[in-house]
């Protein structure tokens, strides 16, 4: 899905897709594109924040066919993060479409009510309609990899049972931290009667959730009937809410033209951190420079009555850090 052109016209978009299943959704589906091109830009601004500190931030290489170049093709367990968060963001910002009335196909959750909802409270509020969301991100996110015809056993039949997998681990993610809602009506904050409905979280702790996954992410093997195993038998199978990757993660450490890596040159570090974000880490023992930066910002802030706040222009200079 992170194929899908952020810049082009909508009338352009779907053909960027390269044919198959997914295009033909996106052409029969026509006003989801701009949910899905909305998708597509949330999960790249949401890996770029989770891995903001990291070796790979999630860096997109210019004038490739996929966002981030052929980095892809690697069964990493960066690229399982990345499928895992774009069906994520795919199934949120369609059901968000379908309740902001969007859509022609969907509208409001229609989510039958919870058992354990109060027995006065009143269901039925417009929810986010988390179950069209999922069935379109499944179909559309999925559709390439159920399509293609793949050698059974072959090293791509074998990465798309990976991407099908955390495509399935993200959508999960949002209906894990999907809630119910709920607000008051009454004269004068009396709260006599209350309406609750379905609400998507925050696609940020959708990231935050899916990246603790990554953290322990299992690395696996497909066996000859299309199953995953897991490669060290110590750990247990992967559940369908686990990430799982195939490959070892390349070196995101020196710049790769091949596989489009800018390395981690001239990387900012934190110079006192002793984790992946200090500079000893992120430069990969490389060194870094120190350069003093002049800084201006809000300061000396004064509430003035009613109502408006007025600030002080102050500078003062810091140390940056940059890799070498």
């Amino acid at each position: 899905m992170l194929q899908l052109g952020l810049e082009r016209p909508e009338s352009e978009a779907c053909s960027l897709l390269g044919g198959g299943a997914a295009e033909r959704l996106c052409r029969l589906h026509v006003d989801h594109v701009a949910a899905a091109r909305r998708a597509a830009r949330a999960a790249l601004q949401e890996c770029q924040w989770q891995f903001r500190q990291r070796r790979w931030n999630c860096s997109t290489a210019q004038g490739s066919r996929t966002v981030f170049g052929p980095v892809s093709r690697i069964p990493s367990r960066e690229m399982a993060f990345a499928h895992a968060l774009s069906a994520a963001s795919l199934l949120h910002a369609v059901a968000r479409a379908c309740h902001d009335g969007q859509l022609a196909a969907c509208g409001c959750s229609r989510r039958g009510r919870p058992r354990d909802l109060h027995a006065s409270w009143l269901w039925g509020g417009c929810g986010d309609n988390l179950h069209y969301g999922y069935k379109f991100s499944t179909e559309f996110a999925d559709a390439n990899e159920r399509e293609k015809p793949l050698k059974k056993g072959s090293r791509e039949a074998a990465r798309a049972v990976m991407n099908l997998h955390n495509n399935e681990a993200g959508r999960r993610a949002v209906v894990r931290k999907s809630r119910v809602a709920c607000k008051c009506h009454g004269v004068s904050g009396s709260c006599s009667l209350i309406t609750c409905w379905q609400q998507l979280a925050p696609l940020r702790e959708v990231g935050d959730y899916l990246k603790d996954k990554y953290d322990g992410a299992t690395e696996v093997r497909v066996t000859r009937r299309g199953r995953l195993a897991v490669r060290d038998r110590r750990f247990s199978r992967p559940t369908s809410h686990d990430l799982v990757y195939l490959a070892e993660s390349p070196d995101y450490c020196e710049r790769n033209e091949s596989l489009r890596l800018p390395g981690t040159y001239g990387r900012q570090c934190n110079r006192t951190s002793q984790g992946i974000d200090g500079c000893s880490l992120l430069c990969c023992g490389r060194g870094y420079n120190t350069q003093k930066t002049l800084v201006r910002e809000r300061c000396r802030c004064k509430f003035r009555w009613c109502c408006s706040v007025e600030c002080k222009v102050c500078s003062r200079t810091v140390d940056v850090h940059t890799c070498k």
